[in-house]
């Protein structure tokens, strides 16, 4: 998400964060993936379903619990992307996240809507995104495609970004679809792409 947000919010100044995540069973490690594959193949051939890694049934679900509850209500996962943007970002920026849990191998993918201080131009914040290094803009609408867990979650450090569109009420806010391999990627690989960016603009 950061790594998506950085040149918009260098360009618009970001203010407020809904996310919705759909994470892949990969960021459980092993245990998630073999979980979803047998739980998969038991539920086609009508056996009985165990589970021991998610709290319910991972094959053909999906499960709105990532991590632990806080005494917040929110999960520990959730309340993680609250304090990255914080500490990356910006501590003044309003983040409110939603963790989902999905049956997909690897690959997360989140749905962002963004409020901004500057009123957005669609055409100044596709380009800011394609300038930044290491993200991807897939975003044809007349030819249907944009990044999907599938094509784009594994096997590269790059962020895709698709479904760029202005919010539909507010003339400084923006909705935009992002997945990246979440095995390669992570807060800490985030902030390395961030910094390298930024010493990149100073040269």
């Amino acid at each position: 998400m950061l790594v998506a947000l950085k040149p918009l919010h260098d360009t618009f100044c970001v203010k407020h964060i809904n996310v919705c995540t759909y994470q892949a069973v990969s960021g459980s490690g092993k245990d998630g993936v073999e979980e979803l594959l047998q739980q998969s193949s038991a539920y086609i051939d009508q056996r009985s379903i165990d589970k021991k890694v998610y709290p319910k049934q991972i094959a053909f679900n999906s499960i709105p619990f990532v991590d632990c509850f806080l005494e917040n209500n929110y999960t520990r996962e959730e309340m993680k992307m609250v304090w990255e943007t914080h500490k990356i970002l910006d501590e003044n920026i309003s983040v409110n996240p939603t963790a989902v849990r999905v049956p997909v191998l690897v690959g997360h993918a989140e749905s962002i809507y963004i409020e901004t201080e500057k009123e957005i131009d669609i055409e100044l914040a596709k380009n800011c995104l394609n300038e930044f290094a290491g993200i991807s803009v897939i975003d044809d609408v007349q030819e249907v495609d944009f990044p999907t867990s599938f094509e784009h979650g594994h096997g590269t450090d790059d962020v895709y970004v698709g479904r760029i569109r202005k919010g539909l009420s507010k003339n400084n806010s923006l909705n935009l679809w992002v997945v990246a391999d979440n095995v390669r990627k992570g807060a800490a690989l985030n902030s390395i792409q961030i910094a390298e960016n930024l010493v990149g603009s100073e040269m």
